[in-house]
């Protein structure tokens, strides 16, 4: 539940691996924000595995020609959480977790690129959660880019994963019973601007 925001920076992965898709040579990506999200997983007491998801919205500028020239920043309101239990959702906004009145927001900064594969990369960077900043890696792979068939428009999809430590950010309540170990898993659709110059348009189903 710690990373929040790392979802929008899976896309600085387009900066190496959609190389070989046709781009000009800068261009903003859009997410869509119906088919985009942050999943996390958390061990419940050793009963159980706790979840929670958002939906994010977010872009990237995308430089084929110098890639190190792309740059991912991203804010995401942290309060918007989707367990399914909206007391949950309260109590994780508290002072003991997120404390969300003090820290609204967390961001995450991409800083490196390295592929590992033809449709794999590891996306490191800095991630800041309740005002403590910690590096992370996030090991990406993409699914597809391609036309959307129901809108016509250039479309990529991605999948992340991580690991973190929820003490590493601070946030130590019900330790060790409430496990510190959080997986992460992201999935991303971000289009590519249509001939209109219209990056703002959300993906029909």
């Amino acid at each position: 539940m710690i990373i929040t925001v790392l979802f929008r920076q899976l896309l600085v992965m387009m900066i190496a691996l959609l190389a070989c898709f046709p781009l000009h040579a800068a261009e903003k990506w859009t997410l869509d924000n119906q088919h985009s999200y942050v999943l996390w997983r958390i061990k419940h007491l050793g009963f159980s595995t706790q979840t929670g998801k958002w939906y994010v919205n977010g872009s990237v500028i995308l430089d084929k020609e110098n890639p190190q020239n792309s740059k991912v920043e991203a804010t995401i309101d942290v309060a918007k959480f989707i367990t399914g239990i909206p007391e949950l959702d309260k109590h994780l906004q508290g002072q003991l977790f997120f404390d969300v009145k003090r820290y609204p927001t967390a961001t995450f900064v991409s800083d490196k690129v390295e592929m590992t594969g033809k449709n794999s990369a590891n996306v490191h960077g800095i991630l800041t959660v309740r005002g403590v900043s910690k590096p992370i890696t996030l090991a990406v792979t993409l699914n597809k880019v391609g036309k959307n068939p129901i809108n016509d428009r250039m479309t990529a999809g991605f999948v992340a994963t991580t690991e973190l430590k929820r003490s590493d950010f601070g946030i130590k309540t019900l330790l060790p019973d409430l496990g510190d170990d959080v997986s992460i898993e992201i999935g991303a659709e971000a289009y590519q601007p249509d001939s209109s110059g219209d990056n703002n348009a959300t993906q029909k189903q």
